[in-house]
């Protein structure tokens, strides 16, 4: 009898991201990592709340994406936990990706990290900035909905 292995299991997520965003398009991509940024990573010491993709030079560069010093390792005063990390990715996507941003309120927002089989991938949103209204709006649905919830609980 065979035994189910999880595929793919998630490291970490970009919570905020959910609320600031209105997703366009989502895309799933490999990093360059060092040795023990690798390791770092599979003892979970990595936060991407913050981080944001940058095009230079026709390639794709995380920003902000903290990933702690492995512990064992010597020079770890030396180390810089927040680094650009190069993302891979072809060349005709990067080239629409350059393009889609140039439009006013698009972004690429890492949505989180998680390993593929025994890969470390990177899942991005291609979106847009939702506008103050529209958040303060969905606050307002959110609150609405849960004393909703509260007075239907009180009368059953």
């Amino acid at each position: 009898m065979k035994k189910n292995k999880k595929i793919e299991w998630e490291i970490t997520k970009n919570k905020k991201a959910y609320f600031d965003y209105e997703i366009i398009k989502t895309y799933e991509w490999w990093i360059e990592l060092k040795w023990y940024e690798v390791k770092s990573i599979r003892n979970w010491y990595v936060n991407l709340k913050g981080s944001f993709i940058v095009i230079n030079w026709n390639a794709l560069y995380i920003k902000n994406m903290h990933i702690s010093a492995w512990k064992a390792i010597p020079n770890r005063a030396t180390i810089d936990t927040f680094r650009e990390r190069k993302v891979f990715l072809h060349k005709k996507d990067i080239e629409y990706l350059s393009w889609k941003i140039k439009e006013k309120w698009n972004s690429l927002v890492p949505l989180s990290l998680y390993f593929k089989w025994s890969l470390i991938k990177i899942k991005v949103w291609l979106v847009k900035w939702k506008k103050k209204f529209e958040k303060k709006q969905i606050l307002k649905e959110r609150t609405m909905q849960k004393e909703a919830r509260i007075a239907a609980s009180r009368y059953l």
